[in-house]
């Protein structure tokens, strides 16, 4: 570790941040700061490269189970893939009473994609850096490899979902059916001048309503890994307190990487299961 302990811990909460800096220049940032400046349209790459690997790691190994499956005697990786589709099968149509072929498919994606994200959280926190990274290598300033702790990636699998929300909501009710959920509920009147007085309050409840469907679904991913990870830095810290501290940290450090297992497990079923949830919503027409 160098430095002091509050930079190797700016250092591991830092992106591999590139942008534009102050000077116009577009650059990979060498500095927290540096990155902080960027603004909004800086990319951050480190998440990006590792949601898009871990996105391919899961095509291939689901696609390599359904060409290799038998009608006989399966084989472990095919035993794993029916369960884990049936299980989510089994989910979907325990929260999903619409009719729509998309709903299944989208939720396993969602399940085994941000759990192999959020499941990256057990690699040690220096291996990967110390690999590739400054401490090593040299070859980036940066990386972060759990993109589940990085809020733009929570918010941009948030908003997919909020968009077919939107899609389907639309689709489903059309456009006045829509409108008139947003406007006409949750206070009714038979009498059409009240319900006029109404709409503008209807409207402020519903879409504040509809608008913190993506915000709660990110921030509630993104909080739990952050601080899972932030767990496992201040562990990683007590390594360098002495043989004594160093070992009651790495029993520390074992204890919470198995109940972190059943947080990033979970984190995962309730992204998918809220997910179901909302899309059955847009699918409902009972008002």
């Amino acid at each position: 570790m160098a430095g002091t302990s509050s930079e190797h811990i700016r250092h591991h909460l830092t992106n591999l941040t590139f942008g534009r800096n102050a000077d116009g220049e577009w650059k990979i940032a060498q500095s927290s700061s540096e990155a902080a400046e960027m603004g909004f349209w800086a990319i951050h790459l480190d998440t990006m490269l590792w949601s898009v690997m871990l996105g391919v790691v899961f095509l291939f190994f689901f696609k390599r189970a359904a060409d290799r499956a038998v009608a006989g005697v399966p084989g472990g990786m095919q035993n794993f893939v029916e369960w884990l589709v049936e299980f989510v099968d089994n989910t979907v149509r325990g929260s999903f009473r619409g009719h729509n072929p998309l709903i299944a498919p989208l939720a396993l994606t969602i399940f085994v994609w941000v759990f192999l994200q959020n499941l990256m959280d057990l690699v040690p926190v220096d291996f990967i850096p110390w690999l590739v990274g400054d401490y090593a290598l040299g070859l980036v300033p940066y990386m972060k490899i759990v993109p589940t702790t990085d809020v733009n990636a929570t918010f941009g699998m948030a908003l997919g979902v909020f968009l077919l929300v939107i899609y389907y909501s639309i689709k489903v009710k059309g456009v006045g059916g829509f409108v008139g959920e947003l406007t006409l509920h949750p206070f009714e009147s038979k009498n059409i001048f009240v319900q006029a007085l109404f709409i503008p309050f209807n409207f402020i409840l519903e879409f504040i309503s509809l608008i913190a469907k993506p915000i709660s679904l990110s921030l509630r991913l993104f909080g739990n890994l952050y601080a899972g990870e932030m767990i496992f830095i201040l562990i990683g810290l007590m390594y360098s307190g002495g043989l004594v501290l160093g070992i009651f940290g790495g029993f520390l450090q074992l204890g919470w990487a198995i109940f972190h297992i059943l947080v990033i497990t979970l984190q995962a079923f309730i992204f998918m299961t809220l997910t179901i949830v909302y899309l059955d919503m847009a699918h409902q027409t009972d008002h």
